[in-house]
Protein backbone atom coordinates (compact mmCIF):
# COMPACT_ATOMS: atom_id res chain seq x y z
CA UNK A 1 0.00 0.00 0.00
CA UNK A 2 1.63 3.21 -1.15
CA UNK A 3 1.01 6.51 0.53
CA UNK A 4 1.87 9.88 -0.83
CA UNK A 5 4.52 11.97 0.91
CA UNK A 6 1.97 14.35 2.47
CA UNK A 7 0.11 11.45 4.13
CA UNK A 8 3.42 10.04 5.34
CA UNK A 9 4.39 13.34 6.98
CA UNK A 10 0.96 13.70 8.59
CA UNK A 11 1.06 10.14 9.94
CA UNK A 12 4.59 10.64 11.22
CA UNK A 13 3.63 13.84 13.06
CA UNK A 14 0.61 12.08 14.56
CA UNK A 15 2.80 9.21 15.83
CA UNK A 16 5.40 11.59 17.26
CA UNK A 17 2.58 13.33 19.11
CA UNK A 18 1.76 10.03 20.86
CA UNK A 19 5.28 9.66 22.26
CA UNK A 20 5.52 10.11 26.02
CA UNK A 21 8.86 11.79 26.64
CA UNK A 22 10.56 11.09 29.98
CA UNK A 23 10.95 13.86 32.51
CA UNK A 24 14.39 15.17 33.44
CA UNK A 25 14.11 13.40 36.81
CA UNK A 26 13.35 10.06 35.12
CA UNK A 27 16.32 10.45 32.79
CA UNK A 28 18.67 11.28 35.68
CA UNK A 29 17.44 8.39 37.83
CA UNK A 30 17.65 5.91 34.96
CA UNK A 31 21.17 7.08 34.12
CA UNK A 32 22.28 6.70 37.74
CA UNK A 33 20.78 3.21 37.91
CA UNK A 34 22.56 2.19 34.72
CA UNK A 35 25.91 3.51 36.01
CA UNK A 36 25.46 1.67 39.33
CA UNK A 37 24.51 -1.58 37.60
CA UNK A 38 27.45 -1.28 35.18
CA UNK A 39 29.82 -0.76 38.13
CA UNK A 40 28.34 -3.77 39.95
CA UNK A 41 28.71 -5.90 36.82
CA UNK A 42 32.34 -4.79 36.45
CA UNK A 43 33.09 -5.72 40.07
CA UNK A 44 31.31 -9.05 39.71
CA UNK A 45 33.18 -10.04 36.56
CA UNK A 46 36.47 -8.86 38.03
CA UNK A 47 35.94 -11.12 41.06
CA UNK A 48 34.93 -14.04 38.84
CA UNK A 49 38.01 -13.46 36.67
CA UNK A 50 40.24 -13.35 39.74
CA UNK A 51 38.77 -16.60 41.07
CA UNK A 52 39.12 -18.40 37.75
CA UNK A 53 42.67 -17.11 37.29
CA UNK A 54 43.64 -18.18 40.82
CA UNK A 55 42.05 -21.59 40.34
CA UNK A 56 43.77 -22.20 37.03
CA UNK A 57 47.12 -20.98 38.36
CA UNK A 58 46.81 -23.34 41.31
CA UNK A 59 45.74 -26.21 39.08
CA UNK A 60 48.56 -25.65 36.62
CA UNK A 61 51.13 -25.37 39.41
CA UNK A 62 50.13 -28.85 40.58
CA UNK A 63 50.79 -30.36 37.17
CA UNK A 64 53.65 -28.04 36.14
Amino acid sequence: MATNPLDFVQQTRAEIGKVVWPTRREVVLTTIMILILAALAAVFFSVVDLLIRSGLTGLLSIFG
